[in-house]
């Protein structure tokens, strides 16, 4: 039989598996002082050197004060940007339809820092740079929605922790998820 050859540089194969979706707590939030769509948070995701800062555009579907506390999938393999000056480090995902916008949310017993598994989908995430480059999260999206239930999927097939799917927080059927 032919062993398969291992190409460390060749090309990736672009799927739900090459972005780092890990489950995050807001640990800290305030109102950006100059966009008035953004707020500012410091999500915990299990990084070592402490929380993440990372700026969303929730402020028409949020109060500060509903987000601490709150438990986020947060996808991490991005390169860090400045958001109107903050330097933002990941996107929260989040579930939208009809003009509403409402958080992705794991197992209330997901632990901090695990990352999101999609059956059939396995593999070492991507780098920041390979993110960017290959325009893997471009490729990605169209692909994540969540179904009837409100249970998030890519190409039909659940977002899971060891504690069970990952939904939109009040369960928001047939959305697009970005």
């Amino acid at each position: 039989p032919k062993q398969k050859q291992q190409q460390p540089s060749g090309p990736i194969d672009i799927n739900i598996s090459c972005l780092d979706i890990r489950v995050g707590v807001i640990t800290k939030a305030w109102e950006h002082p100059e966009a008035e769509k953004l707020f500012c948070e410091e999500i915990h995701v299990g990084d070592e050197s402490g929380p993440r800062q990372i700026a969303s555009g929730l402020r028409d579907h949020y109060k500060v004060e509903d987000l601490v506390g709150q438990r986020v999938l947060v996808l991490c393999n991005l390169k860090s940007r400045k958001l109107v000056g903050f330097a933002s480090h990941g996107m929260v995902l989040c579930a939208s339809a009809n003009g509403k916008t409402e958080f992705v949310v794991p197992p209330s017993a997901a632990e901090i820092g695990e990352r999101i598994n999609v059956k059939g989908f396995e593999g070492d995430p991507a780098s920041e740079n390979q993110v960017g480059k290959k325009k893997i999260l471009e490729s990605v999206l169209p692909d994540l929605k969540t179904n009837q239930d409100g249970v998030v999927c890519y190409k039909g097939i659940p977002f899971m922790t060891t504690a069970g799917e990952c939904v939109a927080q009040n369960k928001m059927p047939d959305a697009e998820v970005a």
